[in-house]
């Protein structure tokens, strides 16, 4: 079974700006300001853009962010959490015990959930925002090593002998690895990434323990 990420095609409805409370509101400018940065990108996108496109004055976006900065980092930590969403349904439907099944269908999350075509993916790519894209993908690297361990590692060593120390050490270096590899060299097969994964934790693909 291949997982995908939660759709974000089917937005909710917005309720009157008089119904919100702080909370809404403050979620509301973070999902218009992510919506703008998909359709035209960072840069193109501007204060007045998102409460233009909200129909409410600029002085409500300074009430909860102090500029444009801030509300890019909300919508990183949106991301994030859509993407840490899709490795918890990864880690639920995994085959217990399939090493191949789990490492294929991690390869094809990692990618679709890092690598969608969409204007602000292409923005945080871009050289000028550099720093801004290490950020997401080092977010990306702590929550998925530290997630792994506390969950997938902990039910493969119940079936198999871990070769490695360092474990959260060794998956974050692999998650930024395999991110930077990736974005590098675009048509690598997911065959020789799984190969990559499987060879740096020292993991037998073609071994499938009994239940």
């Amino acid at each position: 079974m291949v997982c995908e990420l939660p759709s974000n095609s089917a937005v909710p409805k917005r309720r009157p700006h008089t119904m919100l409370d702080a909370s809404e509101r403050r979620a509301e400018i973070v999902q218009t300001a992510r919506e703008l940065y998909e359709e035209q990108g960072l840069a193109h996108t501007t204060i007045q853009d998102i409460t233009s496109r909200m129909g409410v004055a600029r002085s409500l976006f300074y009430h909860y962010f102090p500029d444009k900065d801030a509300v890019t980092t909300a919508v990183l930590d949106a991301y994030v959490e859509d993407y840490l969403e899709a490795l918890h349904y990864w880690n639920e439907n995994r085959r217990v015990g399939d090493i191949d099944h789990a490492l294929r269908t991690l390869t094809h999350l990692l990618r679709t959930a890092l690598f969608e075509k969409d204007s602000f993916r292409a923005a945080l790519a871009s050289r000028e925002n550099a720093a801004l894209y290490i950020e997401f993908i080092n977010r990306v690297a702590e929550q998925t090593a530290q997630y792994l361990i506390d969950s997938t590692v902990r039910d493969y060593q119940s079936l198999h002998e871990v070769r490695i120390d360092h474990l959260y050490e060794t998956f974050y270096l692999l998650i930024v690895g395999i991110i930077s590899y990736t974005r590098r060299h675009p048509e690598v097969p997911d065959e020789v990434v799984c190969d990559l994964i499987a060879q740096t934790l020292h993991m037998d693909r073609n071994v499938t323990a009994k239940p």
